[in-house]
């Protein structure tokens, strides 16, 4: 369930690489062959790559996790959240062009934002909900008309009433495990996008605990710059599958102690 986040921050490229688009590819592409066996999904961050006019090398990218990991999704992380015309751009731009198998969304501007794509019932749709940022205080949590917290009532819109095909799911920080267990409740066995593990000190065990579907999945917990950045000389794409592959264990060892406690319950 390790989702393994691609933000190339130029400034902390390892040794040996410059900061142009054709090493920016470069440094992603050991990454990606590093721990392409440890991960269920690669997740792009569209604004590093375009930022450095590097949105060729984003295309090539996706390219190789294809080819490296057939069985990962990819899930390009753009956060759109347009309506009519120009979010029909944005889905030509993320499943066309870019051949993502999931793309961000922000939900605010309602359903109209997210129904240009559903043209593409093949592909996945996670909207933001209760994100790992402490900000997000200021909007998730104003009460609705229901009486209910606006995090919650996006939950249930977007896996419900905004999804004809399916394919929604939920961005839920792992920096608040609770709260993904009561969006579990809301959105039944919807996939759940987790940010929040590694450099921003996520609770790991809770959210597998609080997180996991009635089948046992349903989770691809994200980690970007402690995979990324756990090296940063020669050595850094062996850094970079060591700490895939530690995350990967506990992710499996806080699932597996889950289902023991759970055992003795019974």
């Amino acid at each position: 369930m390790l989702c393994v986040g691609l933000d190339p921050d130029v400034a902390r490229m390892p040794a040996g690489y410059g900061t142009t688009p054709s090493e920016i590819e470069r440094f992603c592409l050991e990454i990606i062959k590093a721990t392409a066996e440890h991960a269920c999904a690669f997740k792009p961050q569209i604004a590093y790559f375009a930022a450095n006019r590097a949105e060729q090398a984003l295309e090539n990218l996706i390219g190789h996790m294809h080819e490296l990991a057939p069985n990962a999704t990819v899930i390009l992380d753009a956060k759109r959240g347009d309506i009519g015309a120009t979010a029909k751009q944005y889905a030509i731009e993320a499943f066309e062009r870019y051949r993502a198998d999931s793309v961000t969304l922000s939900p605010y501007m309602g359903s109209d934002s997210v129904e240009p794509y559903h043209a593409y019932p093949d592909r996945g749709l996670f909207l933001l909900c209760r994100t790992s940022n402490p900000g997000g205080n200021d909007l998730q949590f104003l009460n609705t008309e229901k009486d209910e917290p606006l995090y919650q009532a996006v939950a249930r819109m977007a896996t419900t009433t905004w999804n004809p095909h399916g394919q929604a799911g939920l961005v839920v920080g792992a920096t608040y495990p609770e709260e993904i267990g009561l969006v579990r409740k809301v959105a039944g066995d919807a996939p759940l996008l987790v940010p929040g593990i590694g450099a921003q000190g996520g609770d790991l065990p809770n959210t597998v605990q609080n997180g996991l579907c009635s089948k046992g999945w349903g989770l691809l917990i994200n980690s970007s710059r402690a995979i990324l950045y756990a090296g940063s000389g020669a050595d850094f794409a062996t850094a970079a599958q060591k700490e895939a592959k530690r995350t990967q264990d506990a992710i499996q060892s806080a699932k597996g102690d889950m289902i023991e406690n759970s055992s003795r319950r019974r």
